[in-house]
């Protein structure tokens, strides 16, 4: 097993993952990167998994070279993760909350279509918020596992998840887990692998039962997501390129902020995926989406400052910029805009 490089954003997810280390050992060695806890300001300070999110480049503390492997950041109190690496031309490579879930859904999908005593008794539901790429919907709707979108926050997220058998929710930034109802457990623990017929159905329980045992589903646990990860990588002899490739591709993206006089003014519907105040600012918006292929875009207010959040999604990331930075430019013109208006840089 090659080395996993682990950057922990000089956060309380260094303490833990070192008394760990020892007993992962050979079978899954880790180094722990960016484990400065006690310097003031080192907290997630260009590292950490919002910063390789927002950023999509190499935190600080991982070499090139060392992201030729495998990398992962937590945040600096370890709720959230996000993978990722570099490939031999030098490419970085992001693996997110909406890649973490589709491997997770895909992998228990997997295992329970093959045991016969779940097949149909089990339904797997994955939750999302609207900054789920679109891809990643798509992909979900194509392996027949249903979908759910909800309100940004966890807390949505996590409710909504709990009404399925199985219920697999992460935030693009990496922050989420894998519900499991109480009569889906007592379900799967009630069956034994004697009865199983072949030695791949036995195989298929025996592997459901220990992703029920690594799996914490308390909201948003770093270290157990990471070995969930590491889980099914090595069940499918994957490594994190063909984690990549054998799923799906994102959509380019981009998030743009504009500061505003008062963000109480915007008001969503349709699990934010609608703006309905300031009238007549959404058929704005569709105008400017209606014509860029792929192109999917909302607008949200910020929960905690006085910003309009701007997500925009298209098939090229030249026309995805275009479209974020029009509409930021829009509700900056319309929507009392504070400070300098958005530009895109040249």
């Amino acid at each position: 097993m090659s080395t996993l490089f682990v950057d922990c954003a000089n956060g309380v997810g260094a303490l833990k993952l070192k008394r760990m280390a020892d007993k992962l050992g050979e079978k899954l060695p880790v180094e722990i990167l960016n484990a400065d806890i006690r310097t003031p300001g080192t907290l997630n300070h260009q590292c950490g998994s919002d910063f390789v999110k927002v950023e999509q480049r190499l935190p600080t503390g991982i070499q090139e070279d060392q992201a030729k492997g495998r990398c992962c950041s937590f945040d600096g109190d370890a709720d959230r993760i996000v993978y990722y690496f570099v490939d031999a031309d030098g490419k970085f490579t992001l693996l997110d909350g909406d890649k973490i879930a589709a491997l997770a859904a895909s992998y228990l999908h997997e295992l329970i279509q093959a045991i016969p005593a779940l097949k149909g008794q089990i339904e797997i539901g994955v939750v999302q918020t609207a900054y789920a790429n679109g891809n990643a919907t798509r992909y979900f709707e194509k392996q027949g596992i249903p979908v759910a979108c909800t309100e940004t926050g966890v807390k949505h997220l996590h409710h909504r998840a709990e009404e399925f058998d199985i219920g697999v929710y992460f935030e693009a930034n990496g922050h989420g887990t894998v519900l499991f109802k109480p009569s889906t457990i007592a379900l799967v623990r009630g069956i034994n692998e004697e009865t199983m017929s072949t030695p791949e159905e036995r195989q298929a329980l025996t592997r459901l039962k220990g992703f029920m045992d690594v799996i914490n589903q308390t909201v948003g646990d770093a270290i157990s997501d990471m070995l969930m990860v590491e889980l099914i990588l090595a069940c499918r002899g994957w490594s994190l390129k063909d984690w990549a490739t054998n799923m799906y591709d994102d959509l380019p993206n981009r998030q743009l902020k504009v500061r505003v006089a008062n963000r109480a003014a915007f008001k969503t519907t349709d699990a934010d995926r609608q703006l309905v105040e300031p009238m007549g600012l959404q058929p704005v918006i569709d105008e400017h989406v209606k014509p860029v292929d792929m192109g999917r875009a909302f607008v949200r207010p910020s929960g905690t400052e006085d910003v309009v959040r701007i997500y925009a999604e298209a098939s090229t990331q030249e026309a995805c910029d275009r479209l974020a930075y029009t509409l930021a430019g829009e509700i900056y013109d319309r929507a009392g805009g504070v400070g300098d208006r958005p530009q895109q840089k040249v």
